[in-house]
């Protein structure tokens, strides 16, 4: 006989598998669209013009209108957020007794307290499990054992409190409550009615009423109202169209001590260099157009981070960093601590960053020293670099401040590989996901940005050495090499900039330019000008080639679809005055293909205008071709002959 629990369960998984009386079955790319007239009306009732997306195990109903904002690129950012709430949930119940059942994991998981039990000596499980032990003692501690164990889909009491600030269509909420164990509450809010709307929809049809419960509020204002002790969440997760700067204040007072937070920022043309000055206002920090803004992006919005929390006598510690794609996506921890807060300046940087060759140098923006059993914090001392590059002579770029400890808790990120290791066929991205996190183990953890080859062949105007060569250059030297998952060409080394030039030296001399053609102001001639005092070795090393490299993992993926990338925003009315791709299919090519319609020309003169020799007079605009003086004689011999 079965219990009413197992009944109950049976019936949700059979309640899973079918809808309407038809069961679904997912594409290739996890996803299915349908209409209500194709299959018969679902259980939750689809509308006309909605589809039916599935991602992962949520079936998501979405308006064919531009209402809602969903973005299907971005399913490698939820799954790895569950991934990484997954093991969060586990480091955290852990702690309470509490063990999580994980479905298609592997058997032979364990905890990390349980793999610490293991590894010490002197320990017999199998005493748990005498033949003398009373069968009814058995029972009673399988009992005890199920009841503490945090199952999908089930209300763990001391589970994860998650609140999804910007919910949109409520299919990462729904995607928690069905794929990660040992939640108690997810709050799915959004500010749209018409979002909300959908995610009541949403949550009926996944049947996630236990679990999820939407909200209609402003984020700002729902963050703030959670700021005391017992209302705080365990879990924010906070993922806007464009900056979260207006939410992250909010945000580090309203997570509970030791709790998660996950920002997503997709304003990469602000943070990567094209508006620095928009950059300070909403981050505090001056971003630079560099090689490694990839990266920069990242620890701006660390130290806007950490700073908001340094009101607030809170500090924060990443958990994992990744810039994928068109956006950045960071997990941290939030803290309190007086005494911890004042290590912050420490941690900041200002970055110098020459406009000509591309050498950066760091500095601390303080100072702390050990002494005995106290710490004496004191300003830093600077600048590193004088007025001018010391090796090409260019001006420098200031940019920072920005968070210049490591971007990754190593042991955190090999946790969260191992269970998706384990599980491969839990997410459509597992592939890419092992990729990404396997590179970040391999970063190196104490070097703060990087270069890149391309870059750096450039500045000296020679061809470009594998990335073999030049890691086992640098590691042939003594230096400490590593590549970087936000760029597929970067070096992360700990070689100072005098050495990374002579190694590219030492290149030059193996594959000469011509000098002769050199400008005696640019880079590459001042560079080049100098002999090296190192003397640089190409040969190939066994430890140069990493081991993601060898495992051939997704690392850098190609184009997942046409016209990939950020969506256009969701309006309030939905519908979209002009389609996104008719609207780049205009944008292309608009120089050279100009409108011939006099009124969309140019107003202004021309230079023969000026100079009084346009023969179109006060009529003359940019856009219009000037005659040539040899078409002119033409045609005018051409009018003679018919005369």
């Amino acid at each position: 006989m079965l219990s009413g629990a197992a009944l109950l369960c049976a019936w949700r998984h059979c309640g899973r598998s079918l809808v309407g009386g038809v069961r679904l079955h997912s594409l290739a790319r996890g996803r299915l669209s349908m209409d209500s007239e194709s299959v018969g009306a679902p259980r939750a009732g689809l509308k006309s013009g909605e589809t039916l997306i599935t991602e992962g195990k949520a079936d998501i109903i979405f308006p064919s209108a531009n209402e809602v904002f969903y973005n299907p690129v971005q399913e490698f950012n939820r799954d790895l957020t569950c991934a990484v709430l997954t093991e969060f949930a586990r480091q955290q119940l852990d702690a309470k007794g509490i063990r999580l059942e994980v479905p298609g994991e592997e058997e032979g998981a364990v905890s990390p307290s349980e793999s610490e039990e293991e590894s010490e000596p002197g320990q017999d499980r199998e005493a748990e499990r005498s033949p003398d032990t009373p069968t009814g003692h058995c029972e009673e501690v399988q009992s005890r054992e199920r009841e503490r164990t945090a199952r999908v889909g089930e209300c763990c009491e001391e589970g994860l409190r998650i609140l999804e600030g910007l919910a949109a269509s409520g299919l990462r909420s729904i995607r928690f409550a069905k794929e990660v164990p040992g939640i108690r509450s997810v709050t799915a809010n959004d500010f749209s009615a018409r979002a909300v709307e959908l995610i009541k929809r949403n949550v009926e049809h996944n049947e996630v009423q236990e679990l999820v419960t939407p909200s209609h509020a402003d984020a700002s204002m729902l963050l703030y109202a959670a700021r005391g002790k017992k209302d705080r969440y365990d879990v924010i997760d906070l993922d806007p169209y464009g900056s979260p700067a207006q939410f992250l204040d909010a945000a580090v007072q309203a997570v509970s001590e030791g709790g998660l937070l996950c920002v997503t920022c997709t304003d990469m043309a602000v943070m990567a260099g094209n508006s620095a000055e928009t950059c300070y206002s909403k981050y505090g920090s001056i971003s630079t157009k560099a090689r490694f803004c990839h990266e920069m992006a990242l620890r701006i919005i660390l130290h806007s981070l950490d700073q908001r929390a340094n009101c607030y006598q809170r500090y924060i510690q990443p958990l994992l960093c990744v810039s994928v794609d068109f956006y950045i996506r960071v997990f941290v921890r939030v803290f309190t601590s007086q005494a911890q807060v004042k290590n912050s300046a420490s941690k900041q940087a200002l970055v110098y960053n020459c406009v000509g060759c591309g050498t950066f140098h760091l500095q601390r923006m303080g100072k702390r020293i050990t002494q005995g059993n106290h710490m004496k914090y004191s300003a830093a001392i600077g600048p590193p670099v004088g007025p001018s590059c010391e090796h090409c002579g260019q001006r420098h770029q200031l940019g920072g401040p920005l968070w210049a400890e490591p971007l990754h808790d190593l042991g955190f990120v090999e946790r969260v590989l191992s269970g998706v290791s384990r599980n491969p066929k839990r997410f459509a991205t597992s592939s890419r996901i092992q990729g990404v996190l396997s590179m970040a183990t391999e970063e190196l953890p104490d070097v703060p940005l990087y270069y890149t080859l391309d870059a750096l062949s450039s500045t000296i105007h020679c061809n470009t050495p594998s990335l073999l060569q030049a890691r086992s250059a640098f590691l042939h030297a003594g230096f400490r090499v590593s590549l970087s998952h936000a760029c597929k060409n970067a070096l992360k080394t700990d070689a100072p900039p005098s050495a990374v030039w002579d190694i590219m030296r030492c290149w030059e001399k193996k594959n000469p330019v011509k000098r002769e053609k050199l400008s005696e102001t640019s880079p590459a001639f001042r560079i080049l000008s100098t002999e090296p005092t190192l003397q640089a070795c190409f040969d190939i090393r066994e430890d140069a080639n990493p081991k993601s490299r060898k495992q051939h993992l997704k690392r850098f993926q190609e184009n997942p679809e046409a016209n990939w990338g950020p969506k256009a925003r969701a309006k309030a009315g939905g519908g979209i005055s002009v389609a996104l791709e008719e609207r780049r299919k205009q944008l292309q090519n608009k120089r050279k293909n100009r409108s011939e319609e006099t009124k969309q020309l140019k107003s202004y003169p021309c230079k023969k205008l000026r100079q009084g020799t346009c023969v179109l007079g006060e009529e003359c605009h940019y856009s219009h071709e000037q005659k040539k003086e040899g078409e002119e004689e033409e045609e005018e011999e051409g009018g003679e002959k018919m005369e």
